[in-house]
């Protein structure tokens, strides 16, 4: 008898039961880690998971709220926070790299918006709930 790991155990019961439309374990197993290796789908998980993180802090989320007012400068975010100009840039850099704000030159201001107001509005509202 071959020894089976209990995730191989579950997913032999799970094709014989007829639940998926496979016969044999091995090509089921082979094609759900095909489907999870995907390179697109990797890279939007990625991409997802940046955003998350982004939405996971609270401070972040206070600067979040505050650029659905209105766009704003480093000096506005700090004042209104009560930040230090290296952390409130810590914060706009994980922003922006999970695609939530956009930054913009002005001499020697920088400003900050929401890269898709509706959007974050949007989740703010629905986490508030």
């Amino acid at each position: 008898m071959i020894n089976m790991t209990k995730t191989e155990e579950a997913l032999s019961r799970l094709v014989s039961s007829g639940r998926c439309n496979c016969l044999n374990v091995k090509d089921y197993s082979d094609q759900l880690k095909h489907l999870a290796m995907q390179e697109a789908d990797r890279r939007e998980a990625k991409q997802r998971g940046r955003f998350f993180k982004a939405l996971g802090d609270e401070t972040r989320q206070r600067i979040l709220k505050l650029l659905s007012l209105k766009e704003m400068c480093v000096c506005e975010l700090i004042t209104a926070l009560g930040l230090t100009q290296p952390t409130a840039s810590h914060h706009l850099s994980i922003l922006e790299e999970a695609n939530i704000v956009e930054n913009r030159k002005e001499g020697r201001w920088v400003f900050y918006e929401l890269k898709d107001k509706q959007r974050v509005e949007t989740l703010i509202k629905a986490a508030s709930e």
